[in-house]
């Protein structure tokens, strides 16, 4: 609840004090008496409460139209959902087999590079209501794992459901993921439209080479930020033996940077190497605030004004208290 004229609530402040000044000033006697004598006989008559319920209704009265005068009235704010920012961003995920390897850290666990990278972009898409997010999932082959959308939550099962071995994971296609997110982007009418590639490899597979699918996206508009993930040097693969983990395997890293940096300075976009977690994090966090646009959300406000029923319920104890002061509790003068 909120009120138009706040300010002029102080007002009942002032009711007790009028209420206590005029009762310490009390009415005129009525009759003047040599002695009270004569009325002894009717000195242990009970009073009644008539008086006090009518100053009640009249003072209860006063005090709902000074709250009315108020314009309190019932607020109810809307903000549109599914409002576009303009830009638009699909993010081509890895996952190849190297993806296994376990050299991050994630809440003092060691994890492998699937789900340190499915964290960081969950914390992404959260800073980013407004932006349309797809997803591109690659491996040996390229494929759409979640379309262009506003829908995050929608975004976000598709994201829980990219596991390693969803796809053929012995090679790696990043032509062909680049030019897979890039066809997702390329016809729709977005101020913005940014490719964020992550990959731990080097192209080995597909039929389109990296460069030229950036050279596509340069004449498209369409930026893309790359990130190389994975520490340096060498990387601990988990080994697995009847389905169960019984050690690592030391697997040195082998990612392409200058491809990936050569798609990043063809595209306008940068390139970005995530060793360590807290890396990670700092790399989305750059790329939010390098893409951030400006665009206007109309917010609605609907009131529902409360004065007409306060208005009536003052006036109905008025009339209340002035029935019964001439009725049922009538006092002679």
């Amino acid at each position: 609840m909120t009120f138009a004229q706040p300010y002029l609530l102080a007002l009942l402040l002032v009711l007790p004090l009028v209420a206590w000044l005029k009762g310490r000033r009390g009415e005129p006697p009525a009759f003047l008496y040599s002695s009270v004598q004569l009325f002894r006989p009717v000195l242990e008559i009970t009073r009644t409460d008539s008086g006090a319920l009518l100053g009640a209704l009249r003072w209860l009265a006063l005090a709902i139209l000074l709250l009315a005068m108020a314009q309190p009235r019932l607020t109810r704010s809307e903000t549109p959902k599914a409002t576009a920012s303009g830009v638009d961003i699909v993010v081509a995920f890895d996952l190849s087999g190297s993806m296994a390897a376990e050299d991050f850290q994630l809440r003092g666990q060691r994890v492998n590079r699937v789900e340190i990278a499915r964290e960081v972009l969950k914390q992404f898409i959260a800073r980013r209501p407004n932006d349309r997010i797809g997803l591109v999932a690659f491996a040996t082959e390229a494929y759409i794992a979640s379309p262009i959308t506003l829908d995050h939550d929608f975004l976000l099962q598709n994201l829980e459901r990219l596991q390693l071995g969803t796809i053929n994971p012995n090679q790696t296609a990043i032509g062909s993921a680049l030019s897979t997110a890039v066809n997702r982007l390329r016809d729709l009418p977005s101020k913005t439209k940014i490719v964020i590639l992550m990959t731990d490899g080097q192209n080995n597979a597909g039929k389109i080479a990296p460069l030229t699918a950036a050279e596509a996206a340069r004449a498209l508009g369409i930026k893309v930020y790359t990130i190389g993930v994975g520490t340096r040097g060498i990387a601990p693969m988990p080994v697995f033996m009847g389905g169960r983990k019984v050690g690592y395997q030391p697997q040195p890293v082998d990612i392409d940077e200058d491809t990936l940096q050569k798609i990043a300075d063809l595209t306008g976009g940068k390139y970005f190497r995530a060793d360590n977690a807290e890396r990670f994090r700092e790399i989305y966090a750059e790329i939010d605030r390098l893409e951030k646009t400006e665009f206007e959300v109309k917010r609605f406000t609907h009131h529902t004004e409360l004065f007409p029923h306060l208005v009536l319920a003052g006036l109905v104890l008025l009339l209340l208290e002035t029935l019964l002061g001439h009725t049922v509790y009538r006092k002679l003068p």
